[in-house]
């Protein structure tokens, strides 16, 4: 472990302003899995889906803290990769680092081709792989311009989906108090909070349902975690964090968990269709006219802003990764505006492989490869704790000033987050849906910690 804080500047351009980060911190999350995955969470808990979202929520918002935290006192393009290597020791900066960048291109590519499916649907005369295409140049285009256009692109991304959040929880409550045509009973009363604990009560799978839940929906919040990688490319750093943290972890909780009280309370959790959005259910009932194709255009922006942000966040991280010596020190090379051109590029390049796979091997190679990283973001945010665990002592010891974000109710929530990710663990060991990621990331993640524990045997023996 390293034992003095680093002060060097970041070597790439600056340019993100603070609302391109505070949109990142709440469009970065808000994606498919959301409007469409939700689904399957409500058919497993009923209206206690709205308990699963907490806890997932809660989980996920306390990571972000101690994120929030380590990335305000040691801003930097490969945010907890840098911070795992400062606190563990270059193993572990090493690990989370390729384990990080390996989830994104992956994910990536589940992305561009979720975008090209309803693309194709809109124009069938274009074919699937020609959208893939055009998706990849045109975001490649814009990650190896200047930053700002990065921001910008994910600026409008993130507020189409905020106002569609908004909008639907508007319409939502309307309906509930019986202001809109939806849901009402026989007599035609407004249905009030009768669907919360009709068809079997509030928990009608009981806590285990609760739990199947959290399962479902704890990786819909991966995503939040490329603020902290993109606000050493802000003008103010360490401010820019910090109020796009606080503002975006509580947001978020209430967008998650205020759409599924909305969903689970206008309708009865059985009215939920395999497949269909519950979004799309909800409007429907409501009477809004074309809701499939609004919710369409909504999810497609959504696609194509995680797959703006994930190809950001790949590149960065290869980047700080080369910067240590993680990783070939070509992909060094930035661009007169501070890009890393040829880490966007090698990123892209993987990228583009993941999508080839996904197009051609859908059931096969690319099923191998996404189970791999399926279980990661549990790994990734073990790692963010464990290190902030460490950090937090170094930085109160030599720079308590740089402590402008603290977690809460240190260490002991730390501790609790930690103890929260073994029990998830533990829990997907005992579901048969979950099992097979949990065993192939644990795979994955044990194959990258053997190479940077050999690398750094080599190291200590040179």
């Amino acid at each position: 472990m390293h034992d003095q804080l680093p002060s060097e500047p970041e070597p790439l351009g600056g340019g993100l302003k603070q609302r391109h980060l505070t949109m990142l911190g709440l469009g970065g999350v808000i994606g498919a899995g959301l409007f469409v995955g939700s689904g399957a969470g409500i058919a497993v808990a009923g209206p206690g889906i709205v308990v699963s979202y907490l806890i997932a929520g809660t989980l996920a918002m306390c990571v972000m803290r101690m994120l929030g935290e380590m990335s305000a006192a040691m801003p930097a393009s490969g945010s907890f990769s840098v911070h795992a290597e400062r606190a563990l020791g270059r193993w572990a900066g090493f690990s989370v680092g390729w384990l990080y960048w390996f989830l994104l291109v992956v994910v990536l590519a589940v992305e561009a081709t979720g975008a090209a499916q309803i693309a194709n649907g809109w124009a069938p005369g274009v074919p699937q792989w020609a959208w893939v295409l055009v998706f990849m140049l045109v975001f490649t285009g814009a990650n190896l311009a200047a930053v700002k256009n990065f921001g910008e692109f994910e600026f409008w991304f993130a507020a189409l989906k905020v106002f569609a959040i908004v909008a639907f929880l508007i319409l939502g409550t309307l309906a509930v108090f019986g202001l809109l045509p939806a849901a009402s009973d026989s007599s035609g009363d407004p249905v009030g909070l009768t669907n919360l604990t009709g068809q079997g009560g509030f928990l009608p799978h009981g806590w285990q349902g609760v739990i199947s839940g959290v399962l479902a929906v704890v990786f819909a919040f991966g995503g939040l975690e490329v603020v902290t990688i993109a606000a050493a490319e802000s003008d103010d750093p360490v401010r820019a964090v910090s109020r796009a943290v606080r503002s975006a972890v509580f947001r978020i909780l209430f967008f998650y968990v205020g759409s599924m009280l909305v969903i689970v309370t206008v309708l009865p959790w059985t009215a939920q269709r395999a497949g269909i959005s519950p979004y799309v259910t909800v409007l429907d009932a409501i009477g809004v006219p074309s809701a499939g194709q609004i919710m369409n255009i909504v999810v497609f922006v959504a696609l194509l802003s995680a797959l703006n942000a994930n190809l950001y966040g790949s590149s960065r991280m290869v980047f700080s990764l080369a910067e240590r010596g993680e990783a070939p020190r070509a992909l060094l090379k930035v661009s007169g505006g501070g890009v890393p051109r040829r880490a966007v590029l090698a990123s892209v390049a993987f990228g583009f492989v993941s999508v080839l796979l996904n197009l051609e091997w859908p059931e096969s190679v690319f099923l191998y490869m996404l189970n791999s990283v399926g279980a990661v973001l549990l790994f990734v945010w073990a790692l963010i704790a464990a290190s902030q665990l460490r950090l937090r002592r170094l930085v109160e010891r030599e720079a308590p000033e740089r402590l402008v974000l603290r977690m809460w109710w240190f260490p002991w929530l730390t501790w609790a987050t930690l103890a929260a990710m073994a029990a998830v663990i533990g829990l997907m060991l005992t579901d048969d849906t979950a099992r097979p990621q949990l065993l192939w990331s644990t795979g994955a993640t044990a194959l990258v910690v053997a190479v940077a524990g050999v690398r750094e045997l080599r190291a200590r023996r040179a």
